[in-house]
């Protein structure tokens, strides 16, 4: 396992190389500090390339922008418009019947509560910590998605076998300060460095800190 001194570090090389590589859509929808939106393209993106989630988010936004605009719409509309990320159809009716519930239980608002979000149906840790960090700003929110769990393994922050048991060890390992940024500089990072099926360890600023053993081979193969 990593020393706990090498984080700073880490984390320092992130945030300097950070403007270099595309804002990720929940990041950039974030912006507009709305809980809902984050909640929605949090669940589009599941499995899906981010240009697709972009793409299917600001045009859903475009005609429901709330949980009971989104609510009243026809299912095969929802469909059509979302139709660019994966698993389409899944998708839709749960993003409709996630806005029926909040329209009708919540007087069309995001919970602000981590218990809350997971009443929700398709709504799991890694969507409620992201709502919770991105929507709400809280300090204690720790998403963990598949670029997280990946490269903090690689890095050997964290030894787990799946994102629950990450952000579980993380949150032993990682100083509380670096929370709300972690899932924003990581997210990044591994779609355009260490990505999850051929990371680019001879592009990567902090190869040296990283454990993985097929570093070396990927390096050679890319020079």
């Amino acid at each position: 396992m990593a020393s706990g001194k090498v984080i700073p570090r880490i984390i320092r090389i992130l945030k300097k190389h950070h403007k270099e590589f595309r804002i990720p859509i929940v990041t950039e929808i974030s912006c507009e500090k709305s809980p809902f939106k984050v909640l929605v393209s949090c669940l589009l993106s599941l499995r899906t390339k981010d240009s697709a989630t972009a793409k299917a988010a600001n045009e859903l936004f475009k005609i429901a922008d709330t949980p009971k605009k989104l609510a009243k719409l026809d299912i095969r509309k929802i469909k059509k418009i979302i139709r660019p990320v994966n698993y389409y159809r899944t998708k839709a009716r749960r993003i409709r019947d996630i806005s029926r519930v909040l329209a009708e239980k919540y007087k069309s608002k995001v919970p602000e509560s981590f218990e809350e979000l997971l009443k929700l149906k398709g709504v799991g840790r890694k969507t409620a910590n992201i709502v919770m960090g991105f929507g709400f700003s809280h300090p204690e929110a720790l998403a963990v998605d598949v670029h997280v769990h990946v490269i903090s393994n690689r890095l050997g922050l964290v030894k787990t076998k799946n994102a629950d048991e990450t952000e579980r060890e993380l949150r032993k390992v990682l100083p509380k300060k670096y929370w709300p940024e972690y899932n924003d500089l990581l997210v990044g990072y591994g779609q355009n460095i260490c990505t999850t099926a051929y990371p680019k360890c001879g592009s990567c600023y902090i190869e040296k800190y990283c454990i993985y053993p097929c570093k070396n081979l990927n390096r050679k193969k890319q020079k």
